[in-house]
């Protein structure tokens, strides 16, 4: 099993800042996830400020394995109190989930979460703690095991509160009304990401809102039990020779899509195999184009193409790109689990023998890749070098 996790963030209306934070983390080594969903009191800058402290901290003690109900108490006595009000709040929503399924939420004045399940909405009773030092405050404790496609969904109130007062939604979209959204997107598009479930819930919520303009703050995260999408990329020679019937073997015994990203890996691949490789010759924009192999699903030239893929997901500027490298992107970004198979063997087009062989670019640039995937969006990578 593998979740997934989707997000998406509206700023309120004529706002420079989030008054929402989600931040999202998983680890290799456990294979568990921490998401923290925070909405801050008011919007703006405070907001801003009282929603990225909380998810950090909280996100902090959920990292080394702090009892959740202490850190919570802790980060609530820790906030600024607003002058105003005479309050220190901001809501939160903390999930750790691992890839066996068992999860454990705790909220905080946020609406509660939804969970999808076997076609069904499941409602959970909680655990309920009330706040030692803050009156009217309750923490809301679940631990519970997904099944695989399970989902679950959490919402700042700037969702289920949108449209609030309107003519045709008094009381806003609501829980309820947003458990209807749920179940009619998931049946509809039962292979969605949860990104686009996300992004759907967002813009349905902005769309309901006075002339269609955020009134709040709006945020959505989702979690998917699936079944794990698993890639593998080759690129490189392997460093002994001998080696490469075993290592063309590998690659083409993978559960899962291939890529190839280099003409000489393409090349050893094809003869150990016995299988053509068919040029593209369309343009490629200024990357050569992609080209064809049976048993792969994309082939790349290699360090040009995996430098311009470093580039695009450093920035986030890719969407509108149509070359070599996007398609490479695209296909990395559909996998949950990715292995990418490094060949020791120095390319004398590209190595400065004046380098020492740790920093030869095509494992330098991997390393970032790779630290990019895991980092930004959540896949759980490995690197192999042979």
């Amino acid at each position: 099993m593998f979740i997934r996790i989707g997000k998406s963030s509206l700023k309120k209306n004529n706002e420079n800042a989030y008054g929402d934070c989600i931040i999202t983390k998983r680890y290799k080594d456990s294979d568990k996830i921490i998401a923290v969903l925070s909405d801050g009191l008011g919007s703006g800058i405070k907001a801003n400020i009282l929603s990225t402290m909380t998810s950090v901290m909280l996100m902090g003690f959920a990292e080394n394995n702090a009892d959740l109900i202490k850190s919570a108490e802790i980060v609530m006595n820790s906030l600024p109190v607003c002058k105003i009000r005479n309050i220190s709040y901001s809501t939160f929503s903390v999930i750790i989930a691992d890839n066996e399924g068992n999860v454990s939420i705790i909220e905080e004045g946020n609406p509660d979460f939804i969970y999808y399940s076997k076609g069904n909405i499941v409602e959970l009773r909680p655990e309920i703690i009330d706040s030692k030092n803050h009156k009217n405050r309750h923490l809301k404790i679940y631990n519970f095991t997904l099944n695989e496609q399970d989902v679950l969904v959490f919402v700042s109130d700037g969702v289920t509160q949108a449209g609030l007062a309107s003519e045709q939604l008094r009381e806003g979209i609501t829980r309820e009304g947003l458990k209807r959204i749920l179940k009619e997107y998931i049946e509809k598009t039962p292979d969605f990401n949860p990104d686009d479930l996300a992004n759907h819930i967002t813009n349905i919520a902005r769309y309901v809102s006075f002339h269609h303009i955020p009134q709040d703050d709006m945020s959505a995260l989702v979690l998917r039990a699936t079944k794990p999408k698993k890639a593998l990329i080759y690129t490189g020679p392997p460093y002994n020779n001998d080696k490469d019937f075993e290592w063309a073997r590998i690659f083409d015994d993978f559960d899962g899509k291939k890529a190839v990203a280099g003409g000489t890996t393409a090349g050893i691949l094809a003869r150990e195999l016995n299988r053509e490789i068919y040029i593209n010759q369309t343009s490629g924009g200024s990357l050569p184009a992609v080209s064809f192999m049976e048993g792969a699903d994309i082939v790349t030239e290699g360090i040009l193409t995996l430098t311009r893929v470093c580039e695009y997901l450093s920035d986030d500027n890719f969407e509108d790109k149509k070359d070599a490298a996007k398609e490479l992107i695209d296909f990395m970004l559909d996998a949950d689990c990715i292995d990418f198979v490094v060949g020791a063997k120095v390319n004398s087009a590209h190595y400065d023998p004046n380098l020492p062989i740790e920093i030869e670019l095509r494992r330098d640039v991997i390393k970032k890749i790779a630290k990019l995937l895991k980092d930004k969006y959540l896949k759980k990578v490995t690197v192999q070098y042979m």
